[in-house]
Parts: C-alpha cells; sequence; structure tokens
C-alpha cells in the first residue's frame, strides 16, 4: 500500500489514516515494522524507533535474528514434531517468513490463527495473508489478556483437541507483572492437549542491561498503549514452569538450534525457548 504524499505517513492508505486513528504516538506493531524494513509506520513510530536505536544500535539486528527464530521453530515444530495448528497471538504486521508461510511450505494442510488487537495488523493481515488451499489462515481480534476470546474463537479453525503450537514472541513484555503474564500463559496452555508446544521469545533486561533499560525508558515514553516490561532469563524461564524444555532450553535466539554458516549477531536482547506440554 502506499500513503498519502506530504500526510507524514509510510505505507498507509487513506481509509486507514482516518480520523479516530492514533497516529501522534508510537505503537509496538509499528515500531517493530519498521526495525524489520518494513513501510507500514507513521512518523510517530519511526521517531521512536529511531531513538531506541540510538539508545541501544543493536536493536534492528536483535528483531531480525528473533524473526530468524521464529521461522527455525515453525519448521521444526511442523517437519520434526509433526505439528499442524498454530495460535499466534501478537501477530503484528505481516511481513517475510509469516508462520503460515512457513508451516505451510512444509504441510500445506497446516491451519495457523493469529490473533492481535490492532485494527492495523488485522486489516493488513486480512488482505495480505492467505493460507494454501489445503490449510486454513485466520484472524481473530482480541487481547492476550482475554484468553477466553482467543480460545474460542481460534477453536472455529483449530481443533483444540489435537496438538497446537502456541506462539509467543515478543509479546509478553506488554503485559504487566500487575495483569500476570504467567497465568494469561498457563491459562491458554491449559486448554491445549498434551503433545502442543510453547515457542516464546521475550526481550531481555539483562542483556546489555543499561541500553535495554535506557532504549525501554525511551520508547515507553513515545507509545499508545501498554508499556514495555523486560524480564530477566529466570522470568523468562518460569513461563515454561510444567513444560519439557526442548534443548538448548533458554538461550538467546541466535542460540536456539542456529543454521550451519549463517551469520547472526554475538549477542541479542532477548531470551527464547520451546517446551512441550507432557
Amino acid at each position: 500500500m502506499s500513503g498519502q504524499a506530504g500526510d507524514g505517513n509510510q505505507g498507509f492508505s487513506a481509509r486507514e489514516t482516518a480520523p479516530g486513528l492514533d497516529t501522534g504516538h508510537a505503537h509496538s506493531a509499528r515500531v517493530y515494522n519498521y526495525w524489520l524494513g518494513g513501510e507500514d509506520n507513521f512518523a510517530a513510530d519511526r521517531e521512536a524507533a529511531e531513538q531506541a536505536i540510538a539508545a541501544n544500535p543493536g536493536i534492528v539486528a536483535d528483531v531480525r535474528a528473533n524473526r530468524a527464530f521464529l521461522v527455525r521453530a515453525v519448521r521444526y515444530m511442523t517437519a520434526e514434531c509433526g505439528i499442524r495448528q498454530f495460535l499466534d497471538v501478537g501477530t503484528g504486521l505481516p511481513t517475510a517468513s509469516n508462520t503460515h508461510q512457513v508451516a505451510q511450505a512444509i504441510a500445506p494442510e497446516a491451519r495457523v490463527v493469529y490473533a492481535d488487537n490492532d485494527p492495523i495488523v488485522l486489516s493488513h493481515a486480512r488482505a495480505l495473508l492467505s493460507g494454501t488451499p489445503e490449510g486454513a489462515c485466520a484472524y481473530v481480534d482480541a487481547d492476550l489478556r482475554d484468553t477466553s476470546a482467543i480460545l474460542r474463537a481460534a477453536s472455529a479453525t483449530l481443533d483444540l483437541s489435537r496438538p497446537v503450537a502456541l506462539m509467543l514472541l515478543i509479546i509478553l513484555h506488554l503485559i504487566s507483572d500487575a495483569d500476570d503474564p504467567y497465568d494469561i500463559v498457563a491459562t491458554l496452555l491449559r486448554a491445549l492437549p498434551a503433545g502442543s508446544y510453547l515457542v516464546l521469545a521475550h526481550p531481555a533486561s539483562d542483556i546489555r542491561a543499561a541500553q535495554m533499560a535506557e532504549m525501554t525508558k525511551r520508547v515507553n515514553q513515545r507509545m499508545s498503549g501498554p508499556r514495555a516490561t523486560m524480564r530477566d532469563r529466570a522470568a523468562v524461564t518460569r513461563f515454561f514452569d510444567g513444560l519439557e524444555l526442548l534443548e538448548p532450553a533458554v538461550v538467546q535466539p541466535q542460540q536456539w538450534r542456529p543454521e550451519p554458516g549463517i551469520l547472526s549477531p554475538p549477542q541479542v536482547t532477548a531470551w527464547c525457548g520451546v517446551a512441550r506440554k507432557p
């Protein structure tokens, strides 16, 4: 999509910049889109993203390493674990190598449900993302904190009596401790059968700690909606309580089953892991 000349926007149609849309504050999905090299962002998003880069210059390489982790994890789930159903919460704006594209390239019959609470994300997803004829690709308008709404809507596409890969990548930092992110994850997992998987990545507070703290402060000052809460390795590992962590357990994204010969940053400011529900 192309923006309107002279409106200070990039990548959005006139419909999407209609009154009522808050373009004066940054939004986490659009900031992330900018870091990934996308065009679906506004001036406020770009300013926040650049402020983050100034505080933590490695952030662009970090988010791309997180995207590469998603690709490797989905490939592993599909090819090695036989998973054919994915629930991807906190979808973000569409970019390359989305969950359904990776899964359905291996198993065309794979079924994927995306959930997000941002209307721009959902409108883009519906317009730009389509699954294979053999599989399915659906979109749920729901907040991660509303687990019952997510599960109810997802059940229209997914068979929740069969294993599902629950994808929570770079989303749980937007859930404050007051909203108990651990209970949210546990509630979603309780609705899934044995043999399901949790694929999780979370920004780290204990890697490049000073840079991450400054970056978080700058972005939170410019953000609409939830403020970010970074967590350390121990706090991220707690999300996997009661599950069977796959090797190499909780590591930085570039360290999770890397592909030979692929260059990646030596440090990535996130923790990630994949675990099976017994």
